[in-house]
């Protein structure tokens, strides 16, 4: 007799008993009780009542009147009227929570004790502005708001896939000498973390210092409970960004996309790739998985070392006293000769400046030819869109790629109400049909380019903590534009107008109403 797959109860038990499980269902017990407590106090004495109503006026005063982005601005003030008593309560409770406050100023204290170590070369900056004052600018600005230099003497390797990026990754890990650090997102157990764990503890028992920082939220379902406790016993110093407790606090959506790894000083690489076997295609999850990542080596991966040294030292007490102990120059030189530019950089949700979506508008306003780009989540904001409609207008060539097979259904139902929009101004839609794509680039007019973690929508522009590197003039933008001209004519479809119009009505209801709360999902 066939076994009914759809009752297992082994499974259902150990997801019972989950840590996932466990905190999820601590969580919204926790919400239910101030719910709870909120409406009976208010409801047994009226005063109570009324002092919350003027309450909710107060706060949506607040929210009108601060700098927030507009659509994060509606997407609280409708809760705070549909629910006038809970929803006003619950953004005074998130949005003044001293730990917050706690980690942004240590944030900030971290970021400017690594300012000094990330000076800017004169002579790079000289030779930039006589290749372009534009480019020069854009320099200057993620110099000053980001506090990231430009370089040159830096070597850049595209990959096509994550299975690419693994190879060099264990390639280049074989070879470490001095010191490994490794930050990323999501670590799930499997062949390629199986990998690269054996190479880390045996280059542990070799002398070679190995730092490993993963979130906290990313590897909450994949790593076993504790499991950082399990590597430092191997010699791997290991932590945990921002560990999900189930606590309702504003600090949990503050989650450390970034993926990092540096080798020695010399060698970094960063992308859209994590550690896990979806990546490398090795589980197949949403069909095909697309992604990719570049490999620095050289001058540039500096920024990526001082990058992890900011995070590093949030996450504990421990900290890192001779950052230039780690400077390649202090052990190695590679000779690298390139005239080309590297600016790696990261985004921060602690501060005002949102670096890694004025970089991308810069980019898109700009062009003069094409922009070419990649994004799993496409749910850009008012300005975004308006970037994008008016390049598409202006006569550029504005295409973009996103998932034919999504990771996330209410995601792709936001992102698909804007396609009819942006289509209708100009802007090419395409959607990979091969599976599911998780790369972030940006392509311009064959001279610029950005590989990172930057997704567009809210959540990675607004409340991540991320990280890319943008490239001018590099060997590599060739191969990126490739990569992109074989996706469009062998592993896309086009989105027509007509089928975005013809779209069942429920579908489009049911969008809008998702699309008003995105930026809190």
């Amino acid at each position: 007799m066939r076994r009914n797959k759809e009752f297992e109860p082994k499974k259902i038990i150990n997801a019972v008993f989950s840590q996932k499980f466990i905190v999820i269902s601590l969580l919204l017990l926790q919400i239910a009780f101030l719910i709870f407590a909120v409406v009976s106090l208010a409801g047994q004495f009226v005063f109570v009542y009324y002092f919350f109503i003027a309450v909710e006026l107060i706060a949506v005063m607040y929210i009108i009147n601060s700098g927030e982005n507009p659509a994060y601005k509606l997407a609280w003030i409708l809760p705070i009227l549909i629910f006038p008593i809970f929803g006003a309560f619950a953004f005074i409770y998130l949005k003044f929570q001293s730990s917050y406050r706690y980690e942004k100023n240590l944030s900030i204290k971290k970021i400017e004790n690594t300012k000094p170590y990330l000076k800017q070369k004169a002579s790079v900056i000289k030779a930039l502005e006589q290749k372009s004052s534009g480019v020069s600018n854009l320099a200057h600005y993620m110099r000053v708001y980001g506090g990231y230099p430009i370089y040159q003497n830096t070597e850049v390797t595209y990959f096509r896939l994550g299975e690419e990026k693994f190879h060099a990754m264990v390639r280049e890990l074989e070879k470490a000498k001095h010191f490994i650090f490794m930050e990323y997102f999501i670590i799930d157990k499997g062949y390629m973390w199986d990998t690269i764990h054996e190479i880390l503890a045996r280059k542990a028992k070799q002398g070679v210092e190995i730092r490993l920082l993963y979130d906290g939220m990313g590897t909450q379902s994949e790593l076993p409970y504790r499991y950082d406790k399990k590597l430092r016993a191997e010699g791997i110093d290991c932590k945990v960004f921002n560990p999900f407790v189930p606590l309702v606090t504003t600090i949990q959506n503050n989650r450390d996309h970034r993926k990092i790894l540096v080798i020695d000083g010399h060698t970094g690489f960063t992308g859209g790739v994590n550690i896990a076997d979806e990546y490398i295609n090795r589980k197949e999850r949403f069909g095909h998985w697309k992604d990719t990542a570049v490999m620095l080596r050289g001058e540039a991966v500096w920024n990526l070392t001082m990058m992890f040294f900011q995070l590093w030292e949030i996450t504990g007490e421990q900290s890192s006293a001779e950052y230039d102990n780690y400077r390649p120059s202090s052990f190695e030189r590679l000779g690298i000769e390139d005239d080309s530019f590297v600016l790696p950089f990261s985004d921060s949700p602690l501060d005002d400046e949102n670096v890694g979506e004025l970089l991308y508008m810069n980019i898109i306003n700009n062009a003069r030819d094409y922009v070419y780009i990649t994004t799993p989540y496409l749910i850009p904001d008012n300005e975004m869109m308006t970037a994008l409609c008016y390049a598409a207008k202006s006569g550029v060539d504005v295409r973009i790629i996103v998932p034919g097979i999504p990771d996330k259904w209410y995601i792709r139902l936001i992102g698909q109400s804007f396609y009819k929009e942006l289509i209708a101004k100009g802007v090419k839609i395409y959607e990979y049909s091969k599976g599911f794509i998780h790369a972030k680039n940006f392509l311009s007019d064959d001279s610029k380019a950005v590989v990172g973690t930057i997704n567009l929508d809210y959540r990675s522009l607004y409340l991540h903590f991320e990280c890319a590197a943008f490239m001018y003039g590099c060997e590599c933008i060739a191969d990126i534009k490739d990569d992109f001209e074989d996706m469009f004519e062998n592993r896309c479809r086009r989105v027509t107008y007509e089928e975005c119009a013809s779209r069942p009505i429920a579908q489009r209801m049911l969008s809008a109403v998702l699309g008003l709360f995105a930026p809190l999902l």
